[in-house]
Order: C-alpha cells, then structure tokens, then sequence
C-alpha cells in the first residue's frame, strides 16, 4: 500500500478512519465503534475476544456474544474495505489484532513527537516546544469520545493522562521562554477542568504573577487550597505552599521574562517605576497572532435536530454578504441550545481556520459577565498581553474588531441574557461568523438568523435513547422509553441524562427508571448523572431572572391545572393584572412558559413544563413561608370561586339551586365576566381541569370554606355533560379538607351533592346514607336552605324508589322551605318534579297549574337551564295528552337551546323523548334515528343506564315495526308491545328513565 493511499486512524478524540484519498469510513456507533476502538488502543498487539465481550456488555454479556463480536468483526472489515482497509483486522488466537504502521494511528505519532520532545529537553537542546505544539495539535477532544464502554473509557483515560503531562511540558517551555500573558486564558480552562490538578494550578499562578497580576495569583492559590482541604481534607503540596510564598514576597526568581510583545508606547520620562496599563489602544501594539480553539468538547452521541443542524449550518456559510454573519438559538432551559451550538461549530470549525473563540457569557447566572470580562478573554486568546488591554470597554472593543479584520473567526456566545451584552461583542468582518444562545428572545439583532430549539419530537426521543444505551433496549421497551419522554417534557438535557443512568446501569430496565420518576419529590434528584444535572441548568435560568419575576414563577408552581389564565398570575403576586400579564410575557421571553392559546377575552393562556414546576416548587419552599402560600392560594382559589359561581349564576339566573360558603372571592375588573362567560357552560367546560384542581389546592391547603363551596358550585357543569367522576372524586378533596377544620355546613352541603351524584348513578342505597346525613346536619344547625336541597334529593330518591307518595310527602314542605331561603329557582325545581308525578297520576290539571307556577318564575328570574326542565315535563303532559305535535315542537325548540350551551346530558334525553314521540306520531323511521343519536351521546358521556334504557325502546320500537311488517298495516295495529306503532312507555315505578326529569337540576 502506498503512503499516498494509506488510511489514518484517529482516536484522539472521537473515533475516525479517513481513507488516504481523505474520505471518512462511516463506522456505525455502539458496538462496531467499542470494537475498533480497543483493538486501536492496542494496535498491532493481540485482543481476545473475551476483552472485546466485556467492552461492549460489560458483566452481563448475552449469551450470543461471542457470535455478535464475530458479525461486528464481519461489518468492520466491509466498512474498512471501502477505504482500502479490508485486510486490517487478522483473527489471531484467542481473538484479534489491527495491524497499522506506525504513521497510521495519530496516538502513536503523538506518542513518538512527545519522546523525542523529552529528549531534546534532556540534551538541553531547542526545538521541544515546537514537537510539543505538534503533538498536542493531533488532539481533537477526549480520547475516544463518544464511544460509551466503561472499560475502553478506562484505558483511553491513559491517553488523556499524557496528553495532560504534554501539555504540562509544553506550558513550562512556554513560561520559560517569557510567553506567560498567552498562557492565561488557556491555563484558566485547563484548572477548571482539572481543578485538583496542582501541576496546572501552579502553572496558572506563575502565568498570572508574571502577567503583573500578583493579586489573582495568590487568589488562585486560595481556591485550590480551599478546595483541597474540601475534597481530599488535604493541604496543598510543600511545593505549591513554596510557590504562594514566593508570589507573595515578589521573589526575584519569579520575575517575568520579557515577552514578545511591543508596548503601544514608551514610558514618559519620570514616570512612576513597575507594570503599566495601555491608554491608547490605537497606538500600535504586536501581537504575535494565536490560533484559538476554546470551543468545549463536543457531546459524545449527538442525535437528532438534524433539520436544525443543516439550516444553522447554511446560515453560517460565507454568502459573499459583506455583514457579518450571525445565529441566535434560543428555546426552553434544558433544551440543549448550548450542546446543539456547540456541536454546529466543531462541524463548521475547518471554515475558520483562524480559530473558534467560546464564552459562557453567564446570561443565566445571577452575575453574568460584563462585556469588558468577556473581550479581556477574547483579546488574551488572541496573543494580546494583559498589560496591552485597555481598561476602557469601548477601546477593547475597538482592539477585537481590528484583530478579526482579516481573520476567519467563529465566536461562540453562549447563555446570553440581553441584546445590551452583544452589541460590543460582535466582529465588524464579514469574514467572521457569530454563533448565539440564549434564553430570552435576541430579537434586535440587524440581520441575525434566528432558530428556536424546542424539546424533542418522540420519534428524536427513541433515537436518542437508542444511541446511548442500545436499540434493542428501546425496542424491548417502547412504551417505558415514550412514557420517558413524556416525564421529562421531552427536554434533551433531562433526556440525557436519564439515558447516560440506563447506559451505567444496564440491569434496569426502562420500566424501573418510570417508576423512579414518578416520585415527584425525587424526580429532580433522579435527574443527575456525574456533571449534569436538570437542576443545575434550571437554576441558571431561574437566577437569570429578577426578583419580582422569580416569585411568581414559585408561586406558579402551586398550580396544577392544564394552562394558567393570566389572572391567575395577579391573584397569585396581589397585584393588577396588567402587571401580571407583563411578568408573565418576561417568562414567556425567557422561554419559561410557553403560550397555550387564548381564553374568550383574548388574552393568552400559558403553559409551565413539568421539570420547571418542580424546581420552582423546590424554591417556593425555600423562599415562602408557610402563611404566604396559605395566603396566595386563598387569593386564587377565590377568584376561580368568583368566576364559577357567576357562570352558575348565569345559567340559573342567580344563586339558586346551590350553597355558598363565607371564603372571599376575588374581585374582577368590570366587564371582564362578560366577555369570559358569554357561554357560561362552555367556560366551564373548557376550565374543567384547572377548577377542579384549584379544589384540590384549596384542600391541600386547608382552604375548607374555599373548597366545598367550590365543589359543589361546579356541580352545574358535572351533572350537564356527566362527568361523575370528576364530580366524586373533588367532593371527597373537600370532604377531607372540611372534615379536619370542622366546616359542618361544608359537610353537609358535600353529602347533599354526593347523594345526587348516587342518585344519577342509580346507586339508591348510598344515596339514602348520604342524604340521610345531609339532613341531620342542616336540622342540627337549622340552615332552611340546606334543609330545602336535602329534603328535595331525598323526595327524588323515593320518587326513584317507586314510592311516589312518600315523594310528595317530602316534595312540599322541601317547596316551602325553597321559598322561605328565597331560593325561587329551587321552589321551581321543585315544582316541576310535583308536575312529574301529577302526571304519573293521571292529574293533567295539578301538572298544569305546577309547570305554569314554575314557568314563570323561570321567565322572571332568567333561569334558562330550569325553564328547559320545565318544558321538558310539558311536553310530557302533551305526549300523556295525545297532543304529539305540541309535544314535539315544545322539544325541538328545547333541543336547540341546550345543543347551543352544548348540554350533552340534556339533549341525550330531549332525543330519548323526542324518539318516543315520533313513534306515537307513525314516524319510525325518524323515532329510530333520534334514539340512536341518545344511545350515541349517551355512551360517549359514559351514561350506562340511559344508553341501555334508550336501547331497550329502541328494540321495542324494531319489533313494532317488524309485527306490523308481518300482520299488515290496517292503520292502527295492536301490537304485542302493547301500543299503537310503538313503545307503550307505560308511567309508574318501571318506566324508563327518559321519561322524567335529570336526577339533579
């Protein structure tokens, strides 16, 4: 093979094979990588294959291992073979070998310029720097990076170790040939990278004293010591402790040499001895040019975004524009705008061959770094002694812009808070190209490119699982692995390192990781892995904020409903609400929350995702007493207090029908209920989720008067479209809540609905134990209205029961009582069912003068909701009547007022009614088609015993049909259901429930 076209093999960093005619050989992640990568780390040297099964699968190998090493060998040799490699791989008892010349593997070569580095240093003779600048030049990250096994990961580290001493050596060539200035900034990284490294820390003080920067020096001395004795209980070294001595008494051995560098200007005559700052940065000042590469390793596995990767990519590529280029990404904490940006400039990094300057700007820490801090770091990168900085931050910048002039630079900023901190930061050339993160919006920038990086889509979520910890551990479990994602909000970061746990656990399984996050009060702790942490990125964003923004993110996280209304956000702060909307737009900015729609006034609704919640409940906790989150949810539960009683109001036409308690409402701006309630049933509806738990908050927070008074004032809405667990399942919050505070008439009231609920439920007999409860409770504290809804429930459950006259008994002091709490609306209620059972008796007169009374107080109070039940029993006097068509318009105009409050449950029996009155009128086929369109409405609200009872008269209506079918049709047949064409629909205690009245007006 000629050297022309012999392949390289580069593992320091990630793993690469490029063909002698430079094309990369694709080597496919995971095990094939694993494989290759040991047999390069011991090149030319035997590998068996039991080394080669415990790199991949570690202490639990399949127990196909040795046929899978077999297949990946297989795979290797092909992708080899496509760059002339194929033969590389030799099986050689008891396993393999790579055979490569000594050129072709850049460890070696580094390994070989670093020995012959050493020896010049032993002889004394010149030329090691340059060899070391050689071999630490082949370095392109971590050794190995991105290939996940703990055992190959552990040899690899060997190779770091002497990449660390290289540049060890390096760096003492360079301190003693008077280059200390240059050092700094990459000495910085280097001991915080290896902060226990005191090697690199001694270094840094040498570089920093001999700077003229003595101060920092002693300070960077104080900070390992600190951290020594914090982590190892150790003081530092005799010989660092030496070091700090001599930096502290200016020792003239530590002096600096003179460094290559012309001042901007001589000293004026007399003037004051020792180090001087540079005033003039126009004057001239040379720097011997440096090629930075300050960008952070790139992750190992980077998966998806690949759409967002091209169009970033494409908008950094010179388009022969003389501005200079620039890309903000900005998106969600824990999205991984930082990883996606630094991956995007090591892919780009061959287009600026005059280095890659990088900044965590710090926009999302409490004390981001100044404009100034940031371009001292720049210039040092690039060859500008401290002592030639400017003091002034304009002069600096002015100083950056002519360095990049005629380079080609990409400048990485990231976690940039403002636009304020870019303006001085930006090259003025359009040969250079700006890279920016953020979490607020950068919105001000000419010319910018901007792209939001959002949380994963599932399909990127399996991906990156898959390439962490395998696609066979995915596929076993996709389920978990999609239910993963869904915990986490599908955010990368969170992802991560969920994946990296799975991948250094390889016995769990993705059900078990599931279930260790589903503990809310430990879901943020299961979030860290080694140094990353969900936490730690939140706390960023969080202390990026300021104070008035911050609590109400904290008060935000007592909220657990499915969007936050904006006057939520002002209940929760006691403020106005124009304030409110403004700090939630700033979190909305910050990409905090993100907009979910709007409500019915246009204003925007906003969504927290669930980590950011956690988090900020974590700070709520450490920042709130006790007493102000007491006082915040009673501010906020009162105001959905205020606007659920007032759609009840609305669709009763005042505070009939139901009890209210003594908690505060909130009040609202003028108007504000009606542009919100216009369709009160339908704001129910669509606020179902966060009414129902704002109960559960109020009881969580011993709001006892708050909590049942809410409860059962949504009862309007639960009995309308039957959500009967909703209905339950909020009454027992509030029984626990007003149990424990001793709220009697609380108790009483939840009883009461509870024993409507069963009613609804045709669960008779826990619907008598309720109510019997309800009764005592109002007798005991002589509440007349109480005592009213009780006694009405109780007389509908006889009526139930079959028991009609017992159902009167109770009907009509339950009607007095109605009146005497003022309660008109109930009185009508009342009315109407008295009307219900007239009729059963055959007393058309009493119904009449019934449904008459209750009519018109209907009309005179606006109760439309109880005039529909009023009409509905009428038109069951019509049917009773013989008068059809009367009936049947009477239902059809009542059918389209509850269609448009969209009152599910009441047209599901207008519809039952509506059949049973067409087959009296011979119009069968439309009778069938409305008892279908009930039995459909009923199943989908999950009302068993109505879908089943309108099934029953469906089935007798088909056999009318079919009897008549058999016999003939002489006008009038008797059937054998015992009617005229159709379902007898006999009254009395059988009859079905179409017939009469909601269990629960």
């Amino acid at each position: 093979m000629t050297a022309e076209t012999t392949a390289s093999y580069r593992i320091l960093g990630p793993l690469e094979v490029i063909g002698g005619d430079l094309r990369e050989c694709r080597i496919a992640r995971g095990r094939q990588q694993v494989i290759l990568g040991m047999l390069l780390l011991e090149a030319n040297r035997v590998v068996s294959a039991e080394s080669l099964i415990t790199a991949v699968w570690g202490d639990f190998p399949p127990s196909t291992a040795r046929t899978q090493i077999q297949a990946c060998i297989s795979s290797l040799r092909s992708a080899l073979g496509e760059i002339g490699e194929g033969d590389a791989i030799v099986t050689r008892d008891p396993g393999y070998v790579i055979q490569v010349g000594d050129q072709q593997i850049d460890s070696q070569v580094f390994a070989k310029k670093v020995s012959e580095a050493n020896s010049l240093i032993a002889e004394g003779n010149t030329g090691a720097a340059e060899l070391l600048d050689e071999a630490l030049g082949l370095w392109r990250g971590r050794a190995l990076s991105g290939v996940v096994s703990s055992k190959l990961l552990s040899k690899a580290s060997e190779l770091d170790e002497n990449r660390l001493v290289a540049l060890e050596t390096y760096t003492d060539l360079e301190l003693e040939s008077g280059r200390a200035g240059r050092l700094v900034g990459s000495l910085r990284a280097l001991v915080a990278e290896h902060p226990l490294r005191e090697r690199v820390r001694g270094q840094l003080m040498l570089a920093l004293y001999r700077s003229g920067r003595q101060a920092e020096a002693l300070e960077t001395y104080r900070a390992g010591r600190l951290l020594a004795i914090e982590e190892l209980g150790l003081e530092p070294s005799d010989e660092l402790k030496r070091l700090e001595l001599a930096v502290l008494s200016g020792e003239a051995a530590l002096h600096p040499a003179t460094e290559p560098v012309t001042a901007p200007r001589e000293a004026e005559p007399g003037a004051a001895p020792g180090p001087e700052r540079v005033a003039d940065p126009g004057a001239p000042v040379s720097v011997s040019p440096l090629v930075p590469f300050q960008l952070p390793s790139d992750t190992a596995g980077f998966t998806g975004r690949a759409a967002l990767i091209e169009g970033i990519d494409q908008a950094l590529r010179d388009d022969g524009n003389q501005a200079t280029r620039i890309v903000t990404l900005t998106g969600p904490p824990g999205a991984g705008k930082s990883t996606l940006a630094v991956h995007v400039a090591h892919r780009v990094a061959a287009r600026f061959p005059h280095g890659q300057l990088y900044c965590d700007v710090g926009g999302t820490r409490a004390q981001p770094l100044t404009p100034a801090a940031v371009l001292g770091r720049f210039l040092r990168a690039l060859g500008v002694p401290g002592a030639a900085l400017p003091d002034d931050v304009d002069e600096r910048a002015e100083m950056f812009r002519h360095l990049l002039a005629e380079r080609r630079v990409l400048v990485v900023l990231d976690n940039v808070r403002s636009e304020r901190q870019l303006r001085m930061l930006l090259p003025g050339s359009a040969s250079c190209a700006v890279l920016i993160t953020g979490g607020p919006r950068i919105t001000g920038l000419a010319g910018a490119r901007a792209f939001n990086v959002d949380v994963f889509e599932n399909a990127e979520v399996l991906e990156m699982l898959e390439g962490v910890i395998g696609a066979q551990r995915v596929r076993d479990e996709v389920a978990a692995a999609e239910t993963l994602g869904h915990m986490v909000g599908r955010l990368p970061l969170a992802l991560r390192i969920v994946a990296a746990r799975l991948a250094a656990r390889p016995h769990w399984s993705l059900a078990w990781m599931v279930e260790r996050l589903s503990d809310q009060h430990r879901t943020l702790d299961e979030l860290a892995h080694g140094d990353l942490a969900i936490r730690t990125s939140l706390a960023l964003m969080y202390n990026g904020l300021d104070d008035e923004a911050r609590r109400l993110l904290r008060l935000l996280s007592l909220l657990d409903g499915t969007s936050i209304p904006a006057w939520t956000a002002a209940a929760l702060l006691d403020t106005g609400l124009p304030r409110a909307a403004d700090l939630l737009e700033l979190l909305v900015d910050a990409q905090i929350l993100h907009v979910e729609g709007t409500d019915p006034t246009g204003s925007p609704r906003y969504k927290l995702n669930g980590l950011i919640r956690l988090f900020a409940r974590e700070e709520l906790d450490r920042n709130e007493g006790p007493e102000g989150q007491r006082a915040a949810v009673a501010r906020v539960v009162g105001g959905w207090l205020a606007a659920v009683e007032e759609a009840h109001r609305r669709i009763y036409g005042g505070h009939f029908t139901v009890l209210h308690g003594t908690a505060p409402r909130l009040r609202f701006p003028a108007g504000y209920f009606d542009r919100v309630l216009a369709d009160p049933l339908g704001w129910l509806e669509s606020e179902r989720a966060n009414a129902c738990a704002a109960i559960r908050l109020a009881a969580d927070a011993g709001e006892a008067e708050a909590c049942w008074d809410l409860a059962v004032s949504l009862v309007s809405l639960f009995e309308a479209r039957c959500y009967f667990e909703d209905w339950e399942q909020t009454h027992l919050w509030a029984l626990d809540c007003v149990r424990e505070a001793g709220a009697r008439r609380g108790y009483g009231a939840l009883m009461c609905s509870l024993g409507s609920l069963h009613i609804s439920r045709s669960q008779l007999t826990a619907a008598g134990q309720r109510l019997g409860v309800a009764r005592d409770v109002f007798a005991e504290l002589g509440d007349v209205h109480g005592q009213a809804m009780t006694r009405r429930n109780l007389a509908l459950l006889d009526q139930r029961r079959g028991n009609n006259e017992a159902a009167l008994a109770q009907y009509r002091p339950a009607l007095e009582e109605f009146r005497s709490a003022g309660d008109s609306v109930g009185a009508a209620s009342v009315l109407v069912h008295m009307a219900s059972m007239e009729i059963d008796r055959d007393n058309a007169d009493a119904a009449g003068a019934h449904l008459s009374e209750a009519l018109t107080i209907c009309r005179a109070t606006g109760s439309q909701r109880v005039e529909v039940q009023v009409r509905y029993v009428l038109s069951v006097l019509r049917q009773r009547q013989g008068r059809y068509t009367e009936a049947e318009e009477i239902l059809t105009g009542i059918l389209r007022q509850v269609r448009e409050r969209r009152d599910m449950a009441g047209e599901s029996r207008i519809l039952h009614r509506l059949g049973l009155v067409n087959a009296r009128l011979g119009r069968t086929g439309v009778a069938q088609g409305r008892l279908r369109e009930a039995i459909a409405i009923r199943e989908r609200i999950m009302d068993r015993v109505g879908a089943a009872e309108a099934r029953l008269e469906l089935a007798q209506l088909e056999v009318a049909i079919e009897d008549r079918m058999l016999l003939g049709d002489h006008g009038g047949v008797v059937c054998r259901t015992g009617g005229p064409a159709g379902p007898t629909n006999t009254a009395g205690p059988g009859r079905p429930r179409g017939d009469g009245l909601p269990d629960r007006l």
